[in-house]
């Protein structure tokens, strides 16, 4: 099997790496509109070789797509208009947008829309990792739109690397993604940007910052060309779950204000279950 793997960044890079490091290709071509991206992938030998997007859709029998959300779903059908019998995945953070773009094409049964839960704060070439995904959940969203042997190979392939299968739908997908994933990418914005407008001399920061607050903020480090498609494709369940998490921090607010520690205490404790979740 061949592979030509779309957007050869954090995600579409270590996938490359872990097609080949599993040997479930033969060889693994890379398309990219950036040339800088191009030459740095083969040069950490992430793909075999570059290709453009016309030479890649004939060649490969897997066709990955790993741009950022807002590019996909136009990709998705582009590149459907041009396939016969290969298998499309993408691995974009959305997809009821995706999913219903695409739901009426002939070749919708080709595709399968995945979404690997697991990605770092950085991007580009330089950040694929290998056996990155290994041990982490993708979710599958829609497989009952997907024809047999094309999710039956997404499914083999997410087997190989080592990451259990969750099934969705693409609104309930986006819905807990918002929850689980986008709202730590805001609160991790926010709190970059609080502190660096409270606190001017950035050499305070960096002499006082601890485990704690490293770890809080490193997603605020992410590309926001990454991350605004996310936001704003996934934008009514992103401002939802803002909502609650703004009226969570109102109320210890106000129990701050009242010096009110038996209620935050209690809070502090009810949070504390999130452990069951996490461990």
């Amino acid at each position: 099997m061949k592979a030509a793997v779309i957007g050869i960044g954090l995600i579409g890079g270590s996938f490359a790496l872990s097609l080949k490091e599993h040997g479930l290709c033969e060889e693994v071509a890379g398309v990219d509109n950036s040339r800088a991206n191009a030459e740095k992938a083969l040069e950490l030998g992430l793909v075999d070789r570059m290709m453009t997007f016309e030479e890649a859709i004939p060649y490969a029998d897997l066709i990955v797509l790993a741009v950022p959300v807002s590019a996909i779903p136009m990709l998705a059908v582009k590149v459907l208009n041009r396939i016969d019998r290969q298998v499309v995945m993408d691995m974009g953070s959305t997809k009821q947008e995706l999913c219903d773009i695409i739901s009426q094409h002939p070749r919708r049964g080709r595709f399968v829309a995945t979404h690997p839960m697991w990605g770092t704060e950085y991007s580009g070439p330089e950040a694929a990792v290998r056996g990155g995904f290994t041990g982490r959940t993708v979710v599958v969203c829609d497989r009952e739109a997907s024809d047999p042997d094309a999710l039956a190979l997404a499914e083999r392939i997410y087997a190989e690397i080592g990451m259990p299968v969750k099934y969705m739908g693409a609104e309930e997908h986006d819905t807990h993604t918002a929850y689980i994933s986008h709202i730590s990418h805001i609160t991790s914005f926010a709190l970059a940007l609080t502190v660096l407008e409270k606190e001017r001399e950035e050499s305070h920061i960096f002499d006082l910052a601890g485990g704690g607050f490293e770890s809080t903020v490193r997603l605020a480090k992410s590309s926001p060309d990454t991350w605004l498609p996310i936001f704003m494709q996934n934008k009514y369940n992103v401002l939802d779950v803002l909502r609650e998490h703004i009226h969570q921090l109102q109320i210890i607010r106000k129990m701050l204000e009242r010096d009110d520690t038996a209620g935050l205490r209690a809070t502090m404790e009810k949070a504390n279950n999130i452990r069951k979740i996490i461990e």
